[in-house]
C-alpha cells in the first residue's frame, strides 16, 4: 500500500499511537476523545453525552464507547453533593488512561504521577478543563481532563519548546464573539407589549409637549379628527396602540413611534369596538404590503385603517317582551250527573269535569260495543250477490213492445 502524508501546519489534534491502536476501544470511543482533545477551552464545559450528541451518536453507540473507556481508564466519573441538597455526576476525560487515584488528584487540582495539569482554574484551584452542565437534582458536570505527557518526554527543560501556548482552532465552529442576528419570527406576548408600550410613553411623556402635539397625517381630515375625540385612556385604544407597536416584531418596515402609534390608535381602535379582535387587526395591517416596501409606516397604516374600516355590525332588534299568560277560566258548574258541584275548565267549550267526562266517554263506548255485537253477522258475498240477483229477476222485465 501506498501512503502519502502531508503534516497539516494548523488546525490538528495530536493523538497517541497507542489510542488510535487501542485493540479493544470502538471507533465512536476514539473519534469522542479526539472530538473533546480537539475543542477549544470554552467548549469543553460540557457534559460528555453532549460531545456524543454533536457528532450524532445514538444513545446505544454513546453507551457503548462510553462503557469502553471508562473499563480501559480513559474516562472517571464520580458523583458530589452540591448546595441545596442536590447531586451531579464529575466526569473526567483523559488522552491518557489514568487510575482512580490519578484522576482524584487531576479533579483536586494536583499533578498526578507521570502526568501535568492541563487546561483552565476555578476558584483560585488548577483544574483538567472547564466544567459543563446544568447543576440539577441529577445534574452532570463533564471535566474533560486531557493530561499531557510531564517533563521528561519533552525535547527540552522548557516546556513547551517554543513560543507560547495558543488556542486551538477547530474547523466548523462559529467564532465566540459572532453575531448570529436577533431571532424576531415570534412576536411578544401581550404583557411585553403592554409593559413597552408603558416604558415608552413613559419616555415621551418626559419631552415637553411631546403628549399635547398630535402627528398630523395628510389625507385623513375628518377620519382623523373623529378618531382623536375618542378617550385616549379606553381599553379599546390601550390595546389598539399595543397592536401597532407590536407590528415592528412581523414587519420592520411597519416600525411606529410612541406618538406616531397614539396617532393612530383612536384609528385601530374602531376597529376593535366593530367587533375585529387584536389578531385579525394585527394580519390585516401586515398582510399583502406593497412589493417595493412601505415608505412611510404611519402613512400606509393610516391609508389601510381608513379603507379597510370594517362595517359597523348590525343592529341587533330590541327582543320581543313575551306576552303574559292567559288569566285562568273562571268556575262553573259541572254538566253531568250526581251532585252539583264546581270545576275550572281547561278549554271555554268544556262543560263537565275531567272525572265526569270519563263517565260519559266510557258508557258511550260500551253501548257502542253492545251495538255491535247485537248486529247480525254480515252474509258472504257469494250469498249477498246471489239474493241481489234474485231481487233484481223478480222485478219487472223490460218493454219489447208487441
Amino acid at each position: 500500500m501506498l501512503s502519502h502524508v502531508i503534516p497539516p501546519v494548523r488546525g490538528y489534534t495530536k493523538c497517541s499511537n497507542s489510542l488510535v491502536r487501542h485493540p479493544r476501544l470502538c471507533s465512536d470511543a476514539k473519534i469522542l476523545v479526539l472530538y473533546v482533545q480537539g475543542l477549544p477551552m470554552c467548549d469543553r464545559d460540557k457534559a460528555l453525552s453532549e460531545h456524543a450528541r454533536s457528532l450524532l451518536m445514538t444513545g446505544r453507540a454513546y453507551q457503548r464507547a462510553k462503557a469502553e473507556l471508562l473499563a480501559h481508564g480513559y474516562v472517571h466519573e464520580r458523583r458530589e453533593r452540591i448546595a441545596g441538597g442536590r447531586w451531579r455526576t464529575v466526569q473526567v476525560m483523559s488522552n491518557e488512561p489514568l487510575t482512580a487515584d490519578q484522576a482524584a488528584r487531576l479533579y483536586a487540582g494536583a499533578p498526578a504521577d507521570g502526568y501535568a495539569v492541563v487546561g483552565a482554574s476555578r476558584a483560585g484551584r488548577t483544574h483538567q478543563v472547564g466544567r459543563a452542565g446544568h447543576a440539577g437534582h441529577a445534574g452532570q458536570v463533564g471535566h474533560a481532563g486531557l493530561a499531557a505527557s510531564d517533563a521528561w518526554s519533552a525535547p527540552s527543560t522548557r516546556f513547551p519548546t517554543v513560543g507560547e501556548p495558543t488556542g486551538r482552532s477547530v474547523g466548523g465552529q462559529l467564532p465566540a464573539d459572532e453575531d448570529l442576528g436577533e431571532d424576531t419570527s415570534h412576536p411578544p406576548t401581550e404583557a411585553e407589549a403592554g409593559e413597552e408600550a408603558e416604558g415608552d410613553a413613559a419616555a415621551s411623556e418626559s419631552v415637553p409637549g411631546s403628549a399635547s402635539v398630535p402627528v398630523p397625517v395628510p389625507g385623513l381630515g375628518s377620519a382623523q379628527d373623529s378618531a382623536a375625540a375618542a378617550p385616549s385612556g379606553s381599553a379599546e385604544v390601550l390595546a389598539a396602540e399595543r397592536v401597532l407597536l407590536s407590528l415592528r416584531h412581523e414587519r420592520r418596515e411597519l416600525l411606529l413611534g410612541v406618538r406616531e402609534a397614539r396617532t393612530l390608535a383612536g384609528l385601530a381602535a374602531e376597529w376593535l369596538r366593530r367587533g375585529v379582535s387584536p389578531g385579525d387587526l394585527r394580519a390585516a395591517l401586515t398582510r399583502g404590503l406593497p412589493k417595493d416596501g412601505v415608505r412611510s409606516a404611519l402613512g400606509f397604516l393610516a391609508h389601510r385603517l381608513v379603507e379597510k374600516l370594517p362595517a359597523p355590525p348590525a343592529e341587533q332588534p330590541e327582543p320581543v317582551p313575551p306576552s303574559p299568560p292567559p288569566s285562568p277560566l273562571a268556575l262553573i258548574a259541572c254538566a253531568g250527573p250526581g251532585e252539583e258541584h264546581m270545576f275550572r275548565p281547561n278549554v271555554p267549550w268544556a262543560t263537565t269535569c275531567g272525572p265526569c267526562h270519563r263517565e260519559e266517554q266510557r258508557a258511550y263506548w260500551e253501548d257502542m260495543r253492545a251495538r255491535t255485537e247485537a248486529a247480525p253477522e254480515p252474509l258472504p258475498w257469494r250469498e249477498r250477490f246471489a239474493a241481489e240477483g234474485a231481487e233484481v229477476g223478480t222485478g219487472p222485465g223490460p218493454d219489447v213492445g208487441g
